[in-house]
């Protein structure tokens, strides 16, 4: 089990970067996200969800919901990933990328 899970179903907050550009326009590749502990049961068609689709982990969106097959995953470019009922968690912010100039002046003044 990854950390992220671990700390999701300790009932924690996390901030995840997902790599990957699946879910562009609306998530960049590493862009940080705030999610949330849920299960399936608590999402909505619409929603990002931290979830795992056949052994593969995904921060991608909800397309459908069924009570017996849970929640159909896909991304924001149309391709479904199958059905699930693992969700860990709900994104609920999309937080800014620090710019790349700002990273550099951040590291300059520590080195100061």
């Amino acid at each position: 089990m990854n950390y992220k899970v671990e700390q999701l179903l300790k009932g924690e907050i996390i901030i995840s970067r997902e790599p990957g550009n699946s879910m562009t326009p609306i998530l960049q590749s590493r862009q940080p996200v705030e999610i949330i502990p849920c299960t399936w049961e608590d999402v909505n068609v619409g929603d990002i969800v931290y979830c795992r689709v056949r052994g593969n982990m995904y921060t991608h969106l909800v397309k459908a919901k069924n009570d017996k097959r849970g929640v159909q995953i896909g991304n924001n470019h149309g391709n479904i990933n199958g059905w699930t009922k693992t969700v860990y968690g709900r994104v609920t912010k999309i937080l800014d990328v620090e710019p790349k100039n700002k990273k550099n002046e951040n590291k300059n003044k520590k080195q100061s």
